[in-house]
């Protein structure tokens, strides 16, 4: 049977490494050094840099905090999105079959 699931997380498992979300949505791949828990953001060296300038009581933790890195809301995203329907956030949970699925799935393919 589907039931609805609260998908708030701190950190993921599925994630290898983190890129800085700056750099990026500028279509550049760098390595994050820092994450703001504030911003829900990676950043990398150059990136901390002007963010700090602006942001200076934001929380920020680096690769030796990585354990208290956020989701950034990119991944959350990501994580939250069924494959079938990617219009649609994995909202329900089929304790029969153990999946997560979007309302869509509950109803076509999942006992309700």
């Amino acid at each position: 049977m589907a039931t609805a699931l609260s998908l708030v997380h701190k950190s993921s498992e599925f994630v290898k490494d983190y890129c800085c979300d700056a750099c990026e949505s500028k279509n550049i791949v760098e390595i994050a050094e820092m994450n703001c828990e504030t911003c829900l953001k990676c950043m990398c060296e150059n990136c901390i840099n002007h963010h700090g300038q602006l942001n200076a009581n934001h929380g920020i933790y680096g690769r030796k905090d990585k354990k208290k890195w956020s989701l950034t809301k990119k991944m959350a995203n990501f994580i939250q999105t069924c494959d079938a329907h990617t219009d649609k956030k994995l909202e329900m949970f089929c304790e029969d079959h153990c999946k997560m699925c979007c309302s869509i799935c509950a109803v076509l393919n999942y006992r309700l």
